[in-house]
């Protein structure tokens, strides 16, 4: 396999879209944002209209990491193009798209201490692809994939946005987040003791210095990021879930966190789940975050709410949470067989 760009037999269009409602966000993030969209092979021949695909990152992913090219591996975009060249599976429209923030990501949501992210993807970039591509422009035709953080937003936003998204693949998504998350509270504030056990301290030292050159920066970012966007205060701070000096959880913050796991979403948006015409659920047995586990309660509470076994993949594989991007093109080959046309 040679470690250079390799050609494409569909096309990968770069462009920019200037969003109104990320203007003024709360952390002064740029409103103008990269967007890629592939076409498939044949596209530019014909006026046939596509199923759409979009695909979402996890914390701290942005958009030019899709072509980031590991040793003995081919990135998405060309993996995603590979599913599509020989013709014997029906070309889709694959989206991909940024929703990065300062404090790494916005985990798909609306936050008054990160901006409306969930808003932008559903009502600016969706409209935005539509009105530019040949899309059948419905959401039984619209999928959204993607990995951890990504899996969480693929999850949460065909529940929040049946009307948009008919289709979704999780992988390794943040699930079961007494486990995900709650079991990294006694570390985090292990790590704080050296910030005087604040926060904003750790995160002024962070910002001072080369990313990621102390222990505990991995662990401090996740839970400064999603506090940004799961429990910010009414000025838009994060508030952490945990008391930074003994890691016990605050109840009335926690609460706000575990409105967020899918596993508990379940129920409360059920009509849209069993309205869902393809949902793949997989992740490694070995997860760092337990997120396997997640994943069969994810995949236990769609068969309580009564949703078909024959519209669900499920699978556990062997692996941890990285290196899991062999992963994506098979769930891209299975959502275009599924949506409809």
């Amino acid at each position: 396999m040679l470690p250079w760009i390799g050609e494409l037999a569909g096309r990968l269009d770069h462009d920019v879209i200037d969003s109104t409602l990320l203007r003024d966000n709360p952390l002064g993030d740029p409103h103008e944002r990269p967007i890629w969209v592939y076409v498939p092979p044949g596209y530019d021949a014909g006026d046939e209209r596509y199923p759409t695909v979009y695909v979402i990152q996890g914390y701290t992913g942005h958009i030019g990491m899709w072509a980031n090219r590991t040793p003995y591996r081919q990135p998405f975009i060309e993996t995603a193009d590979a599913v599509f060249a020989d013709g014997t599976v029906p070309g889709c429209i694959v989206v991909y798209v940024d929703a990065w923030t300062s404090y790494g990501g916005s985990q798909f949501v609306d936050s008054i201490g990160t901006g409306p992210y969930h808003s932008y993807l559903c009502d600016e970039v969706v409209p935005w692809v539509d009105a530019r591509y040949r899309t059948i422009p419905d959401r039984e035709s619209r999928a959204i994939s993607g990995k951890s953080s990504g899996g969480f937003g693929a999850m949460i936003t065909p529940m929040l946005r049946p009307d948009l998204f008919g289709a979704l693949a999780t992988h390794a998504g943040d699930t079961l987040y007494e486990l995900g998350y709650g079991s990294d509270f006694g570390d985090a504030a292990r790590f704080l003791r050296e910030y005087d056990h604040d926060i904003e301290k750790w995160w002024a030292d962070f910002r001072s210095r080369p990313a990621f050159t102390k222990p505990g920066d991995d662990t401090l970012l996740t839970f400064y990021g999603c506090a940004g966007c799961f429990s910010p205060d009414a000025a838009g701070r994060p508030q952490l879930p945990f008391n930074p000096r003994t890691g016990a959880p605050i109840p009335e913050v926690w609460d706000r966190w575990l409105e967020w796991d899918p596993v508990r979403m379940v129920d409360r948006y059920a009509d849209a789940l069993r309205d869902q015409r393809a949902i793949w659920i997989d992740a490694g047995t070995r997860d760092d975050y337990y997120l396997d586990l997640g994943a069969v309660a994810f995949r236990d509470g769609l068969e309580r709410i009564g949703v078909p076994d024959e519209r669900i993949f499920f699978e556990l594989f062997d692996a941890t949470h990285a290196a899991i991007d062999y992963r994506y093109p098979m769930a891209l080959r299975w959502l275009a067989e599924r949506l409809a046309r």
